[in-house]
């Protein structure tokens, strides 16, 4: 019982997120995938670190930091949110592309294709999440979500470590056998995905329903 009501929620829940399984994938590209995605690397940083600025003191150490385009559209949704009851379009918008983008490029680098990731096409990483209906949000929850996802970002942390090992492994199969193995495959994207769902409750601000525990 308790297993249907889980697989009912995660079917039901606002973000969606499939990648097309590679029959083949090629053993040079895989190989040299860290120096292949310098390129692609400079221009995430340069997107996602805008307006970025770490501050050291004499020895060394950081003294301030603060995000780049990633927090300050979190923080301004979260007042939008909080006292003018909106989430416009055009700004959801925004946000679904910077995470499509984000997504190919997570792709890429945890070899789940050999597609070079696009700042404009799909590709094989579909990733969708729903506009919301900010009247049924409660305009209060945006203040505490990033602390109330604590319990998430420890059990992540530990999957992250977990699915880096899992790319680890995939890297020399597919050098041996040009495959990627099905379940480590499904278990990297599965931790990404939930991955986002957090994101899209601490930071997007899309839903107020607490995120699964879970890779579907």
């Amino acid at each position: 019982m308790c297993g249907i009501a889980m697989n009912r929620w995660t079917e039901s829940h606002p973000v969606h997120l499939e990648v097309d399984y590679p029959e083949r994938l090629g053993r040079m590209t895989t190989l040299f995938r860290i120096v292949l995605s310098i390129p692609i690397l400079v221009i995430a940083a340069l997107i996602f670190g805008a307006d970025s600025e770490t501050t050291y003191n004499e020895a060394g150490e950081v003294v301030r930091s603060t995000g780049g385009i990633g927090v300050s559209l979190a923080l301004a949704t979260a007042l939008m949110i909080l006292f003018r009851r909106r989430y416009p379009r055009w700004w959801f918008d925004f946000a679904l592309e910077l995470t499509r983008f984000g997504g190919r490029v997570f792709a890429y680098l945890a070899l789940l294709t050999d597609r070079y990731p696009s700042t404009v096409d799909e590709q094989s990483v579909h990733l969708e999440i729903d506009y919301p209906d900010v009247r049924e949000l409660n305009r209060w929850l945006p203040l505490v979500k990033w602390l109330l996802a604590l319990p998430h970002y420890i059990v992540l942390a530990i999957m992250g470590a977990l699915s880096v090992l899992a790319v680890i492994a995939a890297w020399f199969c597919i050098l041996l056998t040009g495959r990627y193995p099905r379940s480590l495959f499904d278990f990297v994207v599965g931790t990404y995905r939930w991955l986002l769902r957090v994101g899209a409750y601490a930071f997007l601000l899309v839903i107020d329903s607490y995120p699964p525990f879970s890779l579907r």
